[in-house]
């Protein structure tokens, strides 16, 4: 089958590379299929997605007519070629005109788009969604969000690709770690564990906010050169906000340090992999976004639910119900409701390394069996009735 796929060609912010184009386009290569690439610089088009933000908004109205016809010259040369099967993208409003999307689908060819921020940025698709024939929507409690606005929601869950993410045969040396960016209540749970006396280690952008006055602004900078940044600089002044008024009347959550000898850099693809069995005990949340500072709690799945267990790395996550359809709690990936019983768990299992052993073999094979990108691939293709 011919598709013709789009999406992000952007460095993530929290790695050194892109590893999440490669997990989902290497995937349908794996599976045999002729895959296409948009051929395109998408950096700053990722960079301008919320035209709530009057410089994105300046810039998505010169980029996406633009965008537009590049898709459309592109996908109708390879059309003539050889008949495309499935445009598949990765795409908000700001990538793409819904008439575009409308003449693909009059060429035949069936339309899909996969987006993952839906719990907290479901705004930024609410123009296009109703366009496409189908709508990936990993975020379950949003199918009727997509469905209210005239869209075709399949759920489908995020995965991991099991070429990428795979064991490493490497010691152990750290006890506990957390790979990913600093916001919500991440830091109050990693300063918990801190103070407690726990051997935890933390890699990924805006954990300098949380050392010194001197780290904090000087890694604001790094941000605001590095990523476009205003936003990062905003999420900490948010994250700030959060502390003060979600953790009201504790002088300890108010106050969030985090040491600077934990505090690693920002990993590369096959370090991050690796940290995964150099780790006893890989941390994971569930809440996402900057959602708290309404005092509202969103949680999904995320990626590395999956991607930790694929590489052999012993999971431990805060729990949320739709985990349960994917694992088994307890005996395939550890989970915590609480501070308290984070830290008491931690505790157990750096020192039952059998059972830790046991339990992350048992989450690798279920991954491996149940959780990959090319069985989710299987499944939404067997349901819109293409192979």
């Amino acid at each position: 089958m011919r598709i013709f796929y789009a999406s992000a060609a952007t460095p993530n912010v929290f790695l050194k590379s892109n590893l999440w184009r490669n997990n989902l386009y290497l995937s349908l290569v794996e599976m045999g299929h002729d895959v296409v690439e948009f051929d395109y610089d998408l950096t700053e088009t990722f960079q301008n997605l919320d035209d709530s933000v009057s410089s994105h908004k300046i810039f998505i109205e010169k980029n996406r007519s633009k965008l537009s016809v590049e898709i459309l010259r592109q996908i109708t040369k390879a059309h003539k070629q050889s008949p495309v099967k499935i445009f598949f993208s990765y795409f908000t409003d700001a990538c793409i005109e819904p008439e575009t999307i409308n003449r693909i689908k009059k060429m035949g060819i069936i339309t899909i788009n996969w987006y993952c921020n839906g719990s907290y940025q479901f705004n930024l698709v609410k123009n296009i969604s109703h366009c496409y024939d189908y709508c990936l929507v990993p975020e379950k409690f949003r199918i009727k969000d997509y469905q209210d606005i005239g869209a075709n929601p399949i759920y489908c869950q995020e995965a991991a690709n099991s070429s990428i993410y795979k064991p490493y045969n490497l010691n152990k040396d750290f006890d506990i770690t957390f790979i990913g960016q600093a916001y919500g209540d991440r830091p109050f749970y990693i300063n918990y564990l801190w103070e407690r006396g726990i051997k935890i280690n933390v890699f990924g952008p805006g954990w300098h906010n949380f050392s010194s006055s001197t780290a904090k602004l000087s890694h604001a900078f790094q941000l605001l050169f590095m990523y476009g940044g205003w936003q990062r600089i905003l999420n900490y002044l948010q994250n700030k906000i959060f502390f003060k008024v979600h953790n009201s009347g504790s002088s300890k959550k108010n106050n969030i340090t985090i040491p600077k000898k934990i505090i690693g850099g920002i990993l590369s693809d096959e370090d991050m992999i690796k940290m995964y069995s150099r780790t006893k005990i890989n941390l994971g949340f569930s809440t996402c976004g900057n959602t708290n500072l309404n005092n509202e709690r969103i949680v999904q799945i995320r990626l590395r639910d999956f991607e930790i267990p694929m590489s052999g790395g012993f999971y431990m996550v805060e729990y949320m119900q739709e985990l349960e359809e994917f694992f088994e709690i307890e005996k395939e990936v550890v989970c915590y409701k609480c501070a308290d019983e984070l830290y008491d768990k931690v505790n157990y299992y750096l020192k039952h390394e059998t059972e830790r052993l046991k339990i992350a073999q048992a989450g690798f094979e279920r991954c491996r069996r149940d959780h990959t990108w090319c069985k989710r691939f299987e499944n939404v293709f067997k349901q819109i009735g293409v192979n």
